[in-house]
């Protein structure tokens, strides 16, 4: 046992966590922390607001594989990090959050910068708690890394009321981290995986659906390993994109809403569906009297409460997908597996489903392809939310699990600038580049200042048509053309603030002029904004129209 004060021992539990990075903004609920802060090694990474600050922990948990911390103060810093909780929480993400909050004695009393924030939380938060003895600041430090990172992965939030944090108390860094009713199953039950076997091997049209699961097992090497077996077919969900590499020959790409039309024709076509790690999300489905009608279902998850909630299975496997996937491929290496080459028509699908001419000029899918071309395999991407972030699932292709990254439960825009600094933060050594439109841009910019002056050089492609490109589409589509509330032809001049924030920044208009200042900025060593316009008028093709199923997809306007 080891008497200090409440702030000082938050701080050795985070370090004894492996906690390198912290992501946030002080306030006066966070006086004695950030001053004890000053004699850790733990890298403070101050933001401009608190939202960007929670997005950064988001990015930094998906690509390190541990939970990303952010630490805000009370009241507005609480609130305004409750869209990034809910991102992180509805993607799995691994995040955890202290929030400062006011003295314990004050609490109730409606005082100044108190809110209720365990209650705030409650829904979109895997575990939240508020610490009233100063002794439980280690247990609680450590349950909330370890309930963010074990099982379905998800954002666990804090709260640390200030005279937590200055009263001494004597401290148990070895508590063990005991959460009645929290036992999740990670090794799969043998009899679940015999039974799913019996169903895979006696397939004829086999089609695997890979989901972010996948990414957060880190189990895409087995799930091409178990697909190569199978000769199935794979295609993935948004979050799954990159569980297969995007040039392997069974990879049919994404599934659903924009997905692309070898998913969206295999799928539907199954007689046993495989599902990895997803949680049939209406986006990837379509109607479900669509999806896969006559197909029997395997659905592996690490979360019980998925399966059968939206698609009902023949049967399940229970566990992390990498255990799971592993004790599949051990079991179907003992059995004959004849195939009937019906992985051929990927191939055959993939020559007739892709008439498009994009020619040379500027174009969504043009500069998707650029991207990819000038980055190498291993860069990171995150993507904003909208037109641009269908585009990029379309066209940008992944050949390594778990480098692109995107907003895909919540939608947040604004998220996939913030998350590129957060990503770089935890992986340095790597390219970092985030696809932006200018509406999810504008949202998030002043966080730019955090990528320069925290010296996290980034790659920023805004790709500005000057309106709110998907619900534009939508109201070309749907609503005879009529165009409402979408409209951001403001006067702002993107480049010329960007340049406010200290970032190097350019507008291109031609293609050869954007491949060359992506090269020039993939190589450099500082953050960079290019802006390309594009048409307002273009649509991100394969659509299936609200209410259809996989195979009603349109083509044109």
């Amino acid at each position: 046992m080891t008497k200090t004060t409440g702030s000082r021992a938050y701080i050795k539990t985070l370090e004894n966590e492996g906690v390198t990075h912290i992501f946030g903004i002080t306030g006066a609920a966070l006086i004695p922390i950030c001053d004890d802060l000053l004699d850790s090694k733990i890298r403070y990474v101050s933001g401009v607001h608190e939202q960007g600050s929670a997005h950064m922990a988001d990015g930094y948990g998906r690509v390190s594989g541990k939970p990303g911390v952010c630490q805000v103060t009370s009241g507005p810093g609480a609130t305004n990090i409750v869209t990034g909780v809910a991102t992180a929480q509805l993607d799995s993400s691994p995040l955890v959050a202290f929030t400062g909050q006011v003295p314990m004695s004050m609490v109730g009393t409606d005082a100044f910068q108190e809110v209720d924030i365990i209650g705030v939380t409650a829904s979109i938060s895997k575990w939240n708690y508020q610490v009233r003895d100063p002794a439980k600041i280690p247990w609680a430090v450590k349950a909330a890394m370890h309930i963010s990172n074990t099982g379905r992965k998800g954002a666990v939030v804090i709260d640390l009321p200030k005279n937590i944090t200055t009263e001494e108390a004597d401290f148990d860094y070895d508590v063990k981290v005991e959460l009645e009713g929290y036992r999740p199953v990670i090794d799969p039950d043998s009899r679940e995986l015999d039974t799913a076997v019996k169903v895979l091997i006696s397939a004829k049209r086999p089609v695997i659906l890979a989901g972010g699961g996948v990414i957060a097992a880190g189990a895409g090497k087995e799930l091409t390993e178990l697909a190569e077996m199978l000769m199935a077919p794979t295609a993935t969900s948004l979050m799954g994109k990159g569980a297969i590499s995007s040039n392997h020959p069974l990879s049919l790409g994404l599934c659903g809403m924009h997905g692309r039309h070898e998913a969206n024709y295999m799928v539907p076509d199954a007689d046993v569906l495989l599902v990895v790690g997803s949680r049939f999300s209406d986006r990837t489905t379509g109607s479900l009297a669509g999806f896969a009608p006559n197909a029997k279902i395997v659905h592996i998850d690490i979360d019980r409460s998925e399966v059968d909630k939206n698609v009902d299975s023949i049967t399940r496997v229970i566990g992390d997908a990498g255990y799971a996937l592993r004790g599949l491929i051990k079991r179907i290496k003992a059995q004959r597996i004849t195939t009937n080459g019906w992985h051929k028509q990927i191939a055959e699908l993939k020559l007739d489903c892709e008439p498009y001419d994009y020619g040379a000029g500027v174009s969504s899918p043009n500069i998707m392809r650029a991207i990819r071309e000038a980055l190498p395999s291993d860069a990171i991407v995150t993507t904003d939310v909208g037109q641009h972030q269908m585009f990029a699932a379309l066209h940008y292709d992944v050949y390594e699990p778990g480098t692109f990254l995107t907003s895909g439960g919540l939608g947040t825009m604004g998220w996939g600038m913030p998350a590129a600094i957060g990503a770089k933060a935890a992986k340095p050594d790597k390219k970092v580049l985030s696809i932006c439109g200018d509406g999810g841009f504008h949202m998030t910019e002043n966080n730019l200042t955090v990528a320069v002056d925290e010296d996290f050089p980034i790659v920023v492609v805004l790709m500005n048509n000057r309106l709110l490109g998907m619900v534009a589409q939508w109201q070309r589509l749907f609503m005879n053309g009529r165009l409402a509330a979408v409209d951001r032809d403001y006067t702002v001049d993107y480049t010329a603030l960007s340049k406010t924030y200290g970032a190097h920044a350019v507008k291109t208009e031609t293609m050869p002029e954007f491949r060359a200042e992506l090269r020039r900025a993939v190589d450099a060593d500082y953050t960079t904004v290019i802006e390309v316009p594009i048409d307002p008028n273009e649509n991100v093709y394969p659509m299936i129209p609200p209410g259809m199923g996989l195979k009603d997809i349109l083509t044109v306007d």
